[in-house]
C-alpha cells in the first residue's frame, strides 16, 4: 500500500525529490536498486520470503499504478473510439463493432 502517513511521507519526500530519471532504464536502475536496498538490509543472508516480499511490493506497485492512472485513460479512449468488446459486464448488452 503506498497511502502511508504523513510522518513517513515527510521523511520520504525529500529523498524523492532529488531522484528524477529521464529514461526507462534509468528508472529501473533505480526502482532495481530500491529493492536491492530493502532485500540487503534486513537480512544478512536474503531468503525467499524476502524476495517474495519486494516481488509482491513490485506487483502491487505495478497494479495500483494501472488502476490509478491506466484504467482511466483506457475508459476514456472507449469513450472516444468505441468498445473493443462486444458485451460488457457494465452495460450487460452487446455492442456492435464500429
Amino acid at each position: 500500500m503506498p497511502y502511508i502517513n504523513e510522518e513517513g511521507r515527510k521523511f520520504l519526500d525529500p529523498k524523492l525529490d532529488e531522484i528524477y530519471t529521464h529514461t526507462p532504464g534509468e528508472l529501473n536502475y533505480v526502482v532495481t536498486s530500491l529493492v536491492d536496498a530493502y532485500i540487503n538490509s534486513h537480512v544478512e543472508d536474503p531468503n525467499y520470503a524476502r524476495y517474495n516480499e519486494a516481488i509482491g511490493v513490485l506487483e502491487c506497485a505495478k497494479l495500483e499504478l494501472y488502476r490509478r492512472l491506466v484504467a482511466p485513460y483506457e475508459d476514456k479512449k472507449i469513450l472516444e473510439n468505441g468498445d473493443v468488446f462486444r458485451y460488457t459486464v457494465d452495460t450487460k448488452e452487446r455492442n456492435e463493432p464500429q
